[in-house]
């Protein structure tokens, strides 16, 4: 049975890969994107049911292997017949009620398996008020729906469980985490946390600094903070405690370094293949509009673990490093990849998949040629590299799978456009109160689940409504990210954070409400950008750089405020008056209707309250 699950899983990336190079076109086959969607989705939901089969009890085996033929033979007629299915679709044939009935049934088994009752709840939420929606309150009433109309629509429509957002895992974010795998296998993951020793291991903090920049580039491959957070964090959190830091900052530096990993270019997570379909722009917009947002989290990031160490004296971390050179000349092979990406994607305007299969091209030829630090690739760990790409992805496709279901249901009750008024309406009378309570719906929702997960259903949920208040489409999908995002730090359930209290050893609690204070501008940013675009490249040149320019100083003047050290400590007042003058450079000019002159002066007192500061005498040494 184990040689059955793993084939099952190599074949959820085989499809993807088969997918992307067009081979279905190539050999003349008429294969609709629906029918693919299908087929793979019923391997995922397959590889669930046959997860841990060996450890079953006999009579859970049974119902587990029931279920694994069961989804296999259910998924691929629904995908072989589907055009058939199509033109009976307004007659809601016995044959579809009872295929459609399965897939669901299955689907919200394999949800719970896979994400536990958080996203099932949800989905059974949204599945009675599609049931009853006539019965709500205004302004969330809907029109209710037979079981029987449910299970058809929810199975067959493209708009529903098919739909767009397992459309973009399928197509592009499968290629994306098998072309991470084949890095990671090759050493690069060790490249990245060398090259980030090499760097920052001799300067003041350096621990910290070592985890900030290995967890963003470490982060740019893999999009998962969880797994950013064991991966790296089992090296960074020992050596920045055996530095100077406290337990509680070295988990919450790591949580928050591998949490913004998601958000930094070239390579983001999953959510940003769903935002530039959602959008309908090339990823390549998306990768630009993230940009200055990350550069935002991790300078402030930096800048306070920066500003610790020099309170707290704690200096270079204890251990012999590499030049960067050296690092460099080992390792050279695994920038070409990267580059190849970019090229692709913004040279030649290739497709985020086929882009993604120039890369691993590039790596695997590169792996077969060149080792580092004792990783060459070979052909058994190119092919374990496909399993293992199955299995990684599972977790991904049920959630996406789920989010279908809410989007469907939400079209079929009129919901998501009751949803809508609903908050359009909030958000006339007042569009800061729409953004805070879009802000705690996003970290709610988030709360135990990863950030792609969380995007697909606010994408549903919250985003229209922001955008019909006139917010940017753009503005409006990077906000919901970054509030999504923002729950893998935000207690009470807090998944990076606790993973890195577990390494640490530290509550939990502890650590999750340290790493918000860390992370103080990843819930102000997108506030910012809401009301100044130029903050995601929507603009002329200048006005892009005078925003980052005067955001940049506002996020330095309030790190200092928050750390309370300069080149010495920074007495009440003056932290206050930094806080003030940190707010007022980075507010907007179109809140206060005065352009930039208020940023200006903040910026200049910011500056002359540091000029202030002196750095204490030197002590007189005694004889």
């Amino acid at each position: 049975m184990k040689n059955i699950a793993i084939a099952v899983a190599a074949g959820i990336p085989i499809l993807s890969i088969l997918w992307a190079l067009d081979i279905p076109l190539l050999l003349n086959m008429e294969v609709a994107r629906i029918q693919f969607l299908a087929v793979l989705f019923g391997l995922a939901v397959a590889l669930v049911f046959l997860s841990g089969f060996d450890k079953a009890s006999p009579r859970a085996r049974v119902i587990n292997l029931v279920a694994a033929a069961g989804s296999l033979v259910v998924f691929s007629w629904v995908g072989l017949e589907y055009q058939r299915f199509l033109d009976d679709f307004a007659y809601l044939t016995t044959e579809m009620k009872v295929l459609g009935a399965i897939t669901v049934l299955l689907t919200l088994e394999a949800i719970r398996r896979t994400t536990g009752w958080i996203l099932l709840c949800l989905v059974m939420f949204f599945l009675v008020y599609a049931l009853f929606g006539d019965s709500v309150p205004a302004p969330l009433t809907g029109t209710s729906v037979t079981s029987q109309e449910l299970a058809v629509y929810l199975a067959f429509d493209p708009n529903a469980l098919l739909g767009t957002p397992l459309s973009v895992v399928a197509t592009i974010v499968i290629v994306f985490i098998f072309f991470g795998k084949i890095l990671v296998k090759t050493g690069c993951g060790e490249f990245f946390i060398d090259l980030a020793m090499a760097g920052m291991g001799k300067k003041r903090g350096g621990a910290a600094k070592i985890s900030i920049v290995g967890s963003a580039l470490f982060g740019s491959i893999s999009g998962s903070a969880v797994s950013n957070v064991v991966t790296t964090g089992v090296m960074t959190i020992p050596l920045m405690k055996r530095s100077g830091y406290s337990g509680t900052q070295a988990g919450a530096i790591e949580a928050i370094a591998s949490t913004g990993g998601q958000l930094m270019p070239p390579i983001m997570g999953a959510a940003a293949f769903l935002m530039a379909q959602s959008l309908e722009i090339p990823y390549s917009e998306v990768i630009m509009a993230a940009l200055i947002p990350a550069l935002l989290y991790y300078i402030s990031v930096f800048i306070q673990v920066d500003l610790v160490a020099a309170r707290d004296d704690i200096s270079a971390a204890e251990s012999e490093y590499r030049p960067v050179s050296q690092v460099l000349r080992e390792g050279w092979h695994f920038i070409l990849p990267f580059a190849i990406l970019l090229y692709a994607m913004f040279a030649l305007n290739s497709s985020a998949a086929m882009a993604a299969l120039y890369g691993t091209a590039a790596i695997v030829i590169g792996g077969f040629i060149r080792s580092y630090r004792g990783h060459k690739l070979s052909l058994s760990s190119l092919f374990e590299s496909l399993p293992e790409t199955g299995k990684s992805v599972v977790e991904l496709i049920m959630i996406v799978g789920g989010a279908g279901l809410v989007i469907g249901l939400l079209n079929i009750s009129s919901g998501g456009f009751a949803l809508t008024l609903a908050l359009v309406q909030l958000g006339s009378s007042s569009l800061a109160i729409l953004l805070m309570v879009s802000a705690g719906v996003c970290i709610l929702l988030g709360m135990g689940m990863p950030t792609s997960g969380v995007y697909v259903l606010l994408a549903a949920l919250v985003a229209p409504s922001l955008i019909e208040t006139g917010i940017d489409p753009m503005a409006a999908h990077m906000f919901i990210l970054y509030f999504g995002m923002m729950s893998m730090i935000t207690p009470p359930i807090a998944l990076a954070a606790f993973a890195a209290a577990t390494i640490s050893e530290e509550p939990p609690m502890k650590t999750g409400l340290e790493a918000m204070r860390l992370g103080w501008v990843a819930y102000v940013v997108p506030m910012l950008f809401v009301f100044a675009p130029a903050l995601i490249m929507r603009g002329t040149a200048l006005e892009i750089f005078i925003a980052f320019a005067v955001t940049v100083a506002g996020v330095y003047f309030i790190s200092v405020a928050i750390v309370g050290y300069f080149k010495s400590k920074v007495s009440t007042w003056i932290r206050w008056s930094l806080l003030i003058a940190g707010a007022f450079a980075m507010m907007p000019e179109q809140l206060l209707q005065l352009g930039y002159l208020p940023a200006f002066a903040a910026v200049i007192a910011g500056i002359g309250l540091l000029f202030m500061m002196r750095r204490p005498a030197a002590p007189i040494m005694s004889t």
